[in-house]
């Protein structure tokens, strides 16, 4: 499958940036990404203080390719950047080389407990 990560260091960020991150997640990105073409799904990835990630999967090669250029081309303006104040440090292609759906199943939602 065909993945991306977007990751953003936290190591500057103000101490309220991963609830500040949450709440947008939560309030809008998780709506812009639930249901987009080309899109299998998107997780959301922190560890408090170090960094905060999207990690994509695509249906093809052509949706990650287009989603990645048109990022790429805004992320310094990007809703992730301006809360983190900086750009992502890295926006990488990669292979998904396997999903697995565990016996409690997949349950999607735009918040989890912290």
């Amino acid at each position: 499958m065909h993945g991306l990560t977007v990751r953003w260091s936290l190591a500057n960020a103000p101490a309220d940036t991963l609830d500040r991150l949450g709440a947008y997640v939560r309030d809008s990105s998780h709506e812009r990404f639930s249901g987009m073409d080309g899109l299998r799904f998107k997780t959301w990835r922190a560890r408090d203080g170090e960094w905060f990630e999207g990690c994509y999967v695509f249906e093809s090669d052509a949706a990650r390719a287009a989603f990645q250029a048109s990022f790429t081309a805004s992320a310094a303006d990007s809703p992730g950047s301006a809360i983190v104040g900086e750009s992502p440090i890295a926006i990488e292609e990669c292979t998904i080389v396997a999903v697995a759906e565990g016996g409690d199943g997949f349950a999607p939602s735009a918040a989890y407990e912290r």
